[in-house]
């Protein structure tokens, strides 16, 4: 599935070394098309609970996922992010 830029999602996964866990919230930035046999990628932008940019980070496309009327929003302290 291809994601239209500026598209919030959420990650799939834990991405431990930019500390990040699945569920937290980013936006698609850049599209990267995929070499024969690999899958795309996304340059995603995550922000802080008042906007300023977190992290700047690149995904394959099975690391993020569509939001879905059903999840509800949360925070976490950026301490925790980083601990």
């Amino acid at each position: 599935m291809k994601y239209r830029l500026f598209t919030r999602v959420a990650l799939a996964d834990d991405l431990p070394k930019e500390s990040l866990r699945r569920g937290d919230l980013a936006t698609i930035v850049e599209y990267y098309e995929g070499a024969p046999g690999q899958e795309p990628g996304y340059e995603l932008e995550v922000f802080n609970a008042v906007g300023d940019t977190f992290a700047v980070v690149t995904a394959r496309e099975s690391q993020i996922e569509s939001l879905r009327k059903d999840e509800l929003l949360s925070v976490r302290s950026q301490k925790l992010a980083i601990a």
